[in-house]
């Protein structure tokens, strides 16, 4: 049952958390249907306008946790979807004048407005919105900040404008533009935009004894769960839960560093200017909306796929689930079935509902394991990236003059690639992170800004200095390649 405080991430929490303790006991088909009534009992509501928005709401989300669009007759398969029935309460018209107007003689808003769309009346301008195209000029004249800019927050986080409205005023996402960067599912304040889940498939692999499955902790995995819980101590929690292992994907954090650093020597070399294809959302805004710069893109696997193929050479047959805090490792799940990657993505908050659902808690021990340099597990830092490619450069005595634009957000990935495209980009390389401080502020952790900062830096304090190639020489033998193939 969802308390009257309910907030956006409590109910997500909570449905996922009975959908997992369901499927669990293999009774989720059965029971998925009562599960709106014992979560919203009534006869009030909690969060709506009445109970009967609020189970179509929870009865969405719960065929989101199964991976299946919010609406049968809508079934979309963009992993970013719009929850309909939640849609509701944003303003329409986005530029609407405020008490702080004063009637001023001056009349800068109506003089800036090209589309006579602003009129004087008794106490106030007016803004008549089926004449006004929301060009923002009035509002950057007016003198006294009185007209207010109510442009939905979803579509003003939208990186790529891939957000629209549609004849009945609810979101529309379109899947040609979308990254999956997840901007919009943190940004909308009705938790009217979510993301497609795979934790029941998880779930229902991981109850045939016969196929291995294997967690791979993304490295911003680090201090979600408390500045004292290791990689061994989750991988206890994660074999409790029913995985048959773990590694860190910062090891293969550690395989793309060396892997890019070659790439960026050789193109430093030829004078070409290069990105890097780690972050899916970045790869998506290259191949979405500056489809002529993919040659320019790095052509090494992300460390997801390359850890993947690392643990299907150590155990064949494997089935790899990625576990981070990012919506569009699964997208890139599905884009790349064909490479060999990983088969699952799931996000922190659906890892912490499934060890809800078995009673599972992470527990610290004395012993440690650490699988991935500092340099890889620093991958999920805005930055990091960079700084591991350089350092695998440093260690072959390679060039390591190079400059690199750091691209912290979305926002800035797309103003460097527009550079990129006109020749216009001082810099040699771009490294690209769709998340404002690196993947740490996924759209799917448990924990960001400074508690999960402090956590993750303490944890990172205790790794040794394992260089990046020391570290890989243990798989020096182990043939798999780390291109796109």
């Amino acid at each position: 049952m969802l308390g009257i405080d309910t907030n956006i991430d409590s109910i997500k929490q909570e449905v996922l958390y009975e959908v997992a303790k369901l499927a669990f006991a293999k009774e989720l088909e059965e029971k998925k249907d009562v599960l709106p009534f014992e979560l919203i009992p009534g006869p009030q509501a909690n969060f709506r306008c009445c109970i009967y928005k609020e189970r179509e709401i929870i009865r969405q989300r719960i065929r989101l946790a199964e991976g299946k669009s919010p609406s049968a007759n809508l079934d979309k398969k963009n992993i970013v979807q719009v929850i309909n029935s939640a849609c509701e309460g944003c303003p329409i018209t986005r530029f609407v004048v405020t008490d702080n107007c004063q009637k001023c003689v001056g009349k800068r808003c109506q003089a800036a407005c090209n589309f006579n769309a602003i009129t004087m009346l008794r106490d106030r301008a007016y803004i008549d919105s089926n004449q006004c195209k929301e060009c923002g000029k009035c509002s950057v004249a007016c003198p006294y900040n009185a007209i207010a800019d109510l442009m939905r927050p979803c579509k003003k986080s939208c990186p790529v404008d891939a957000i629209t409205m549609d004849e009945n005023n609810i979101v529309v996402i379109n899947e040609e533009k979308c990254i999956d960067c997840g901007a919009c599912i943190k940004n909308c304040p009705f938790g009217a935009i979510s993301d497609r889940s795979f934790m029941v498939d998880v779930i229902e692999i991981m109850q045939q004894p016969e196929i291995p499955v294997y967690a791979m902790l993304a490295p911003a995995w680090e201090g979600q769960f408390g500045a004292n819980i290791t990689a061994f101590d989750m991988t206890e929690a994660l074999k409790e839960l029913g995985f048959d292992g773990m590694y860190e994907v910062a090891l293969g954090a550690d395989f793309v560093a060396a892997s890019e650093s070659e790439e960026w020597a050789n193109a430093y070399k030829e004078g070409k200017k290069m990105t890097t294809s780690c972050c899916p959302a970045f790869v998506k805004m290259i191949k979405k909306h500056f489809p002529q710069l993919e040659t320019n893109m790095s052509t090494t696997i992300s460390p997801m796929t390359a850890t993947a193929r690392l643990i299907k050479t150590l155990h064949p047959n494997a089935i790899c689930v990625f576990i981070g805090p990012c919506i569009a490792k699964k997208g890139e799940v599905l884009d790349t079935v064909a490479l060999n990657g990983a088969d699952y993505a799931l996000t922190f908050d659906e890892l912490y509902a499934m060890f809800r659902a078995k009673n599972v808690e992470p527990i610290s021990h004395e012993e440690t394991l650490q699988q991935g340099s500092i340099y890889g597990k620093k991958f999920c830092i805005s930055g990091g990236v960079t700084a591991s490619v350089l350092q695998s450069l440093k260690e072959k005595n390679e060039n390591t003059t190079i400059t690199v634009k750091a691209c912290d957000g979305a926002s800035e990935c797309k103003k460097a690639l527009m550079l990129m495209k006109v020749n216009k980009l001082p810099e040699d390389f771009i490294e690209g992170m769709a998340c404002v401080g690196g993947c740490s502020n996924g759209p799917g952790s448990i924990l960001t800004g400074r508690v999960a900062n402090v956590n993750r830096d303490k944890l990172f304090a205790k790794a040794d200095n394992r260089e990046i190639h020391e570290n890989l020489k243990d798989y020096e033998n182990l043939v798999f390649s780390m291109h796109r193939k």
